[in-house]
């Protein structure tokens, strides 16, 4: 960390901002983005915002990029991300000791920027990015319950999209929490889950690669180079989107002013549950099933055909965990849309709990959530489509956007290793969110031909 970061971070407290009597007549700023949190609260949301079932994925990753690039990849991801959330973290506390505290990622972009577009473009790539994940933990979540149901009844009538229905029933009476900050339990039970269902997986694959049904391993990549090219970047591609959030001005929103230093504790937090499920995820599944990993290893130690690879009641607790924390997920990124929303339909001198408050947000957040679970029931290869979605938002927001703010408002000099190591980090990843863009349409196209609307079966 260089001097100048430091200097930053024992600057003296600032007074209060000059909007905060703006703030009391914005609605969702007073009742989604209220400022109540610890540090620890905040940890409790970044880890539910990155660490969720997307890391059971990590295997999958690997087989696109072998040992020593994968591993690579996931680290150098981790360092820059953690430093990225960081700049951000301390270019939202420069603006609020100036008496300007931003709380929504939209506003921040447009104001250290200076440009009006950019508060629509971080809007629409943050609009896409939330309701595709909050699309796809529902998706996910009704596929744990057919799993489950599948094991006990394997030709029951229950169809894949009845079983989204349900989690989309669940997800329209979790909704009604009324803000972000509401959340911190829920999300400090989706940590330990994030942590349970990790180690049963761990715990599955080493039994998995010791049994005498242990699968063959083969390491080898793809046979031509332009396959190998592709099917790299499109791995680097998930493992950006795996370690994403796209939300870190909202996360720091819900603290109690003044929030210096407190988002960096949160951080530190959320980054060493990180490396324990991670790289444990990772090395299990790809150790044990090598290029023949599933994009959910869970799938893999349930194979169609023979029996299941490891104890089907540790791997029955495992779903249930990941089903459990799905609800989590949902709910998080759920929290931009509801701001939004009640920016616009609330009255924040009527109460959060008045009639007239809280009817639209019952309405409102319930057909969010329908409009969610829809289109999960409709489209269930729509992993394909979050990979776009992934390269074309996570990589903006969260890879090129921090250090181009933190350049802008610090205005560190040109000679400095912090201005240098921002401009290198924003030209590699617009070059990697390209390339990955390319590498996750192209596999869309490939895998055009198995795509059914309403399907009951979820392609990879």
């Amino acid at each position: 960390m260089t001097i100048q970061l430091k200097q930053q971070l024992l600057a003296p407290e600032a007074p209060p901002p000059e909007n905060k009597s703006i703030r009391q007549e914005d609605a969702g700023a007073v009742f989604v983005l209220e400022s109540k949190g610890e540090w620890w609260h905040a940890g409790f949301h970044l880890t539910t915002a990155i660490v969720g079932p997307t890391i059971l994925t990590l295997p999958y990753a690997f087989r696109g990029l072998g040992w020593g690039l994968g591993f690579f990849c996931l680290t150098i991801m981790g360092v820059v991300t953690f430093y990225s959330y960081y700049l951000l973290s301390l270019v939202l506390e420069h603006c609020e000791k100036a008496g300007r505290r931003h709380i929504r990622f939209r506003e921040l972009a447009s104001d250290v920027l200076g440009s009006g577009w950019m508060y629509y473009f971080v809007i629409f790539i943050q609009t896409a990015i939330n309701t595709g994940i909050s699309i796809g933990a529902i998706l996910l979540a009704g596929e744990c319950l057919q799993i489950m149901y599948s094991s006990v009844s394997p030709d029951g009538p229950i169809r894949l999209w009845q079983f989204i229905a349900m989690v989309t029933v669940v997800m329209m009476v979790l909704s009604q929490l009324p803000s972000f900050h509401s959340l911190r339990h829920v999300n400090l039970a989706s940590l330990f889950l994030s942590l349970g269902y990790t180690f049963i997986v761990v715990a599955a694959c080493i039994h998995a690669g010791i049994s005498k049904n242990a699968p063959p391993r083969d390491y080898s990549l793809e046979d031509s180079n332009f396959s190998m090219v592709m099917s790299a970047f499109t791995s680097i591609s998930i493992i950006a989107a795996i370690y994403g959030n796209g939300i870190v001005p909202e996360i720091q929103a819900t603290l109690a002013p003044p929030v210096t230093g407190k988002m960096f504790k949160g951080l530190l937090m959320c980054y060493s549950v990180i490396f324990l499920t991670f790289y444990s995820a990772a090395v299990s599944g790809y150790w044990v099933f090598g290029n023949k990993s599933s994009s959910n290893i869970l799938k893999s130690l349930l194979p169609d055909e023979g029996p299941a690879l490891a104890p089907t009641w540790l791997l029955g607790l495992g779903v249930i965990f990941v089903l459990l924390q799905l609800f989590a997920i949902g709910l998080v990124y759920s929290q931009v849309a509801y701001e939004i929303m009640e920016t616009k339909s609330a009255d924040v001198n009527q109460g959060m709990f008045s009639k007239r408050n809280l009817i639209p947000r019952i309405i409102l957040r319930s057909l969010y959530m329908m409009f969610c679970g829809f289109f999960a029931a409709m489209l269930p290869f729509f992993g394909d489509i979050n990979g776009v979605v992934g390269a074309l938002g996570f990589i903006p927001l969260d890879f090129i956007l921090p250090m181009l703010l933190y350049n802008m408002t610090y205005k560190p000099s040109r000679s400095s290793f912090t201005y240098w190591i921002n401009i290198i980090i924003m030209v590699v990843f617009t070059g990697v969110g390209l390339l990955g863009s390319f590498s996750s349409v192209r596999k869309l196209v490939l895998d055009a031909s198995k795509f059914k609307l309403f399907s009951d079966d979820v392609i990879d």
